[in-house]
């Protein structure tokens, strides 16, 4: 059977940026993988920042775009399907931030694919530098994505004052209790710069496999609660949107912004940009496409708009 490991996390957590580096060690290892990059979204960037590790041990397939749950579930269902031919002996999947797990648990229990697919590990990313304060329905998916994870890894470790990882696993415990849920992190949290992973810490998160366990669902529409604004050719430099989004993100009157991502066009070639409230990296990638992704709650479209168009 084909092993699948899902890597969950909220969203702006780092999913992306871990999913490289753990997809390389299983290349290295041996395995013939293949990458399933899930985003609600109509422009799938994070798969755009995975092209290059397409190559005869890797493959990456898509599936994006805004639907309801049942849409999305045949989608993914049929998306599995056709992948379970094509001899990968190990599939990572990466949902979207707002992904509801257990639609993903569902779907791996159904015929044919209860036949073709085991469950190996769900890997909980959450960022040592998350906020503190959250929406009801954020603590809620932060806490779902987690509660079946095999080991929670954090992200910006070393960004982190003294006591913010400690700090932010009692955040995820005390959501988890929000919701009814009787797991709790402990021991089964790796705290540590991603620059400094070694081989073994990989072996530890490959063989972390995942828990059965439970917890009282929030009915909500992740749609409606989590926003996403796309900004096509906005025409502006990368200084220009660089201080568009420090704005956006420090200021309450355009919502609760969690995240803003895209490629803006730069001399020629491309930069990826990756924002959130006290974090923005920028760098040079191979190819992209001009967009801009506003991610957030309450978001007042307009408004962005300006301040993004100028």
């Amino acid at each position: 059977m084909v092993q699948v490991d899902l890597i969950t996390g909220f969203l702006g957590s780092g999913k992306t940026t871990f999913l490289r580096k753990y997809v390389q060690y299983l290349v290295a290892q041996g395995h013939n993988v293949c990458i399933l990059e899930n985003d609600f979204g109509a422009v799938n960037v994070d798969a755009m920042l995975l092209q290059d590790l397409i190559g005869d041990n890797c493959d990456l397939e898509t599936i994006s775009g805004g639907c309801d749950c049942d849409t999305h579930q045949r989608r993914m269902r049929t998306k599995l399907i056709s992948m379970a031919m094509r001899g990968f002996d190990r599939v990572v999947i990466e949902p979207s931030g707002i992904f509801d797990v257990d639609e993903f648990y569902d779907i791996l229990r159904d015929e044919p694919l209860d036949r073709w697919y085991r469950l190996g590990n769900v890997i909980a990313i959450v960022d040592a530098k998350l906020e503190s304060e959250l929406s009801p329905q954020a603590d809620y998916l932060l806490a779902s994505e987690a509660a079946s994870a095999g080991l929670v890894v954090m992200s910006r470790v070393q960004q982190a004052g003294a006591g913010e990882c400690a700090a932010v696993v009692d955040h995820l415990n005390h959501a988890l209790e929000g919701c009814h849920c009787a797991r709790r992190f402990g021991e089964d949290v790796l705290c540590k710069d991603w620059a400094a992973l070694t081989d073994a810490d990989f072996a530890r998160i490959d063989g972390c496999g995942w828990r059965q366990t439970s917890y009282v669902k929030l009915h909500f529409d992740e749609h409606e609660a989590f926003t996403s604004l796309y900004f096509l050719k906005a025409g502006r430099t990368v200084e220009q949107i660089k201080a568009a989004a420090q704005l956006l993100l420090h200021d309450a009157k355009y919502g609760h912004i969690l995240r803003i991502k895209g490629f803006i066009p730069d001399g020629g070639g491309w930069v990826e940009l990756n924002a959130a409230r006290d974090t923005m990296t920028v760098q040079k990638i191979a190819q992209g496409q001009e967009v801009l992704i506003v991610i957030g709650e309450g978001l007042e479209k307009e408004a962005i708009e300006r301040v993004i168009k100028g």
